[in-house]
Formats: structure tokens, sequence, C-alpha cells
């Protein structure tokens, strides 16, 4: 909203410092600001709101050291971080965005499926909160919705270089590269990225190129699979990280910061031209979202951090998972979550394994036995002696690691 503002300013009155919004890089800073103020001294007034009408966790004794401590905690402390994301968004970015509005529609989506889950545990007094199925269905409903509008709208394209005579129906730009000219096209495409494979690029549409012709008529399908895989993998692997103090806001943040510098070289044409990666017009735009969600991430932190004053609940945890799957997504990353949420991905795989297991012996032997202490890995280092804090700080760094290799994955071909 600002934005247009200062637009109109600019244009009208030639107000000194009113052409400044036009920078994307300006309008990210005051996205995380803005953000930090809003989660830092709006989260304030609504923790003690939540204590004052008792929305306080039920903590099951699971034999945790300190765990019991953290009964009657606040929870849904989720509304914070969307509003710490919506607030600097609205803003602060072009709305007319389709990148934009995408992430919006999946803030507010899976918060409130989330909201819907805490509530029914909080006030409906029931543990179980809302049901599987009903949480499955809504991340694969959204999804549906992502992958129909990446593969259908016609704003959403990438830049492909192409030889003359072009076979594409689309204007042709032209611009040197050292002392070689260079021809691009903006095209529809179910391409994506992927380290180690050609030029880094895979497309969805050749999965099926086994099948002989006509194969393309399938990429859609293809392209639909892998969203509602991604998408409700990344949620639900949040949802699961969440639970000990700050490890899911804090490993949320360094993700948030690194889409951030993916979706900047992914939609600037002269640093994806320089990097030689593929040029996602428009897509710059999501750098603003970003700053707002490492913001909103950063500033929950504050409170989240051990010990918790407060906890995410669903509310928090399925948004900020599936906002992270549905940004890479846009930016077509997404083959890189694996790496870049390996924390998200081992909790999920641990829990997979320990209940797996554990089903197959039972059936075996008649009597279960377990891989880990407890599941998700979180708890198993915790039941090892080791305190959550530590766990936590080295959980952080292992995803920083992560992050760096994310990034260098760009240049590795």
């Amino acid at each position: 909203m600002l934005y247009y503002l200062f637009n109109y300013l600019n244009k009208n009155y030639t107000i000194p410092g009113a052409g400044v919004f036009q920078y994307i890089t300006f309008r990210m800073a005051m996205a995380v600001i803005v953000s930090l103020l809003v989660t830092t001294v709006f989260g304030r007034r609504l923790i003690d709101y939540l204590r004052f009408k008792q929305v306080g966790e039920t903590v099951r004794n699971l034999g945790l050291e300190g765990q019991m401590q953290k009964s009657g905690t606040p929870t849904m402390g989720g509304i914070i971080i969307i509003l710490g994301i919506l607030i600097p968004t609205l803003l602060f970015a072009k709305l007319e965005n389709i990148y934009v509005v995408m992430m919006l529609v999946t803030t507010v989506w899976l918060g409130l499926i989330g909201f819907l889950d805490d509530y029914i545990k909080v006030f409906k007094k029931n543990k179980e909160g809302l049901a599987g199925r009903f949480k499955i269905t809504g991340q694969v409903g959204l999804a549906l919705i992502i992958g129909w509008t990446m593969y259908t709208h016609p704003s959403i394209t990438i830049r492909q270089e192409v030889k003359l005579p072009v076979k594409y129906d689309a204007p042709v730009d032209f611009h040197m590269r050292g002392d070689k000219p260079v021809y691009t096209q903006d095209i529809k495409s179910t391409k994506t990225t992927l380290p180690f494979y050609k030029n880094n690029e895979f497309d969805y549409g050749k999965v099926l190129k086994f099948l002989g012709k006509g194969y393309e008529q399938y990429a859609l399908l293809v392209f639909m699979v892998f969203v509602i895989v991604i998408i409700t993998a990344v949620s639900n692997g949040a949802n699961i990280t969440d639970g000990i103090d700050g490890l899911a806001t804090g490993t949320s943040a360094i993700i948030g910061l690194t889409l951030a510098i993916l979706a900047y070289v992914s939609g600037n044409i002269m640093t994806a031209d320089y990097l030689n990666i593929m040029y996602i017009p428009n897509s710059g735009e999501l750098v603003i979202f970003a700053g707002a969600f490492v913001g909103a991430c950063v500033g929950f932190l504050w409170y989240n951090s051990y010990p918790a004053q407060v906890f995410m609940g669903d509310t928090g945890s399925l948004a900020i998972g599936g906002i992270i799957a549905v940004f890479a997504i846009i930016i077509r990353k997404e083959l890189l979550v694996p790496v870049l949420c390996g924390i998200f991905l081992v909790e999920n795989v641990s829990v997979m394994i320990q209940v797996g297991w554990f089903k197959y012996t039972k059936k075996r032997f008649g009597e279960g036995r377990r891989v880990f202490l407890m599941a998700p890995l979180h708890h198993h280092y915790q039941k090892k002696g080791f305190h959550e804090a530590k766990i936590v700080t080295r959980f952080w760094i292992i995803c920083i690691f992560l992050a760096i290799i994310t990034v260098i994955t760009l240049k590795l071909r």
C-alpha cells in the first residue's frame, strides 16, 4: 500500500525521497524492520492476552527433563508470526504481483488450518485437535491451487536463452554477454532447478518421456504430484520440528534468509545472467515477503527462545512450513528443499523410521522395538541428556551449513 502511495507522490508531486520505494532492497529492509516491530511490540500484548484467557499448552508427561514446567505456557502464538508477515507485505509489496498473491494466500490458508487445530485443542479440550485427514486435505487443496496457478497463469514464465530462428510465439529480447550476442524469450515452462543435472535445469514435462509420443500432455500431472508432496512434507516437517523452544522458529529464519537470497538472484536479470542461472521475471518482488517472513521469525524468537514465553502452535508451524515450500516452488528451487530443509526432513524421517520399525517388530516378534530413544530426533537427544538449548543451537548450526551448501549448488554443474 505504501509502495503505491509513494509512487503516486513521486510521479505527481516530486517529493524528495519518495522514489526510494522503487528499490526492492529498500522495501525489503523496511519489511524486516516493521515485521520485527510488529512481532516484538504486538507479541508482548498478545502473550499477555493469551495468558489472561488461559490459552495454555497442555503437556503430556513423556519423561523429558523440564517438560512439565512448560504446562500452561501460552500457545497459538503463530498469530504473531502471521501478522508479522502480512502487515509488512501489504505495506511494501506490489500487491498485483501474482507471486506475492500466492504467498499471501498460502499464509492465510495454512494459518487458518493451524488456528482451527489449536482452537479445538485449547477451547474444545480435545488433545487430538483437527483430524489428520482434514489437515492433509487442506494442504493438498492448497497444493492444487498453487500447482494449477503456476502451470496456467500467463504472468508466470521463465526467461530462456534461444537460438534464431525461434520456435516459440513470443517476443525475442537481445543483449550482449561480453562480446557475445544473447537472444532470450519469456516462455511458459515446467522447468525447475536441479543441481548436477544438465545446465542445472530439470523439466517435469520430460519425466514420462519413456511413454513415447504425446508424453508432454502429462506434464501437469507430474508437476502436481511433486507440488503436493513438497507442500505436505515441508508443512508437516515444520510442525514436527516445533517440539522444543526456538527450534522451528530459528531454523525457519535461516531457511527464509536463504530463500530471500535465491529469490533476489533469480529475479534480478543482471545477477541471473552473471551467475548463468534461471531468470524468473517479476519474482524479485518476493524478496519483500521473504524479508517480512525472516523478521517475523526472528521477532517471535525473542519470546520463543529458551525458556519459551509462548509457543507458536500449529497456527504458526503449519503456516511457516507451507510458506517455505510454496516459496521454493515459486522460485523453482523446490528440488533443493531436501538439502535446505534438511532439519525438517530428518525430523520427519526419524518419526517414520520409529513408527515403521516399531510396527514391524511388533508384528514379527510380538514386541515393538525402537530405533531412537524417542522420536522426533530432537527428543532422542533430550533423552540422552542434552539440554534443549544446546540441541537447538547445534541444529541451527547444521541448518546454516545446509543453507550454504544450497546456495553453492547454483554454480555446481
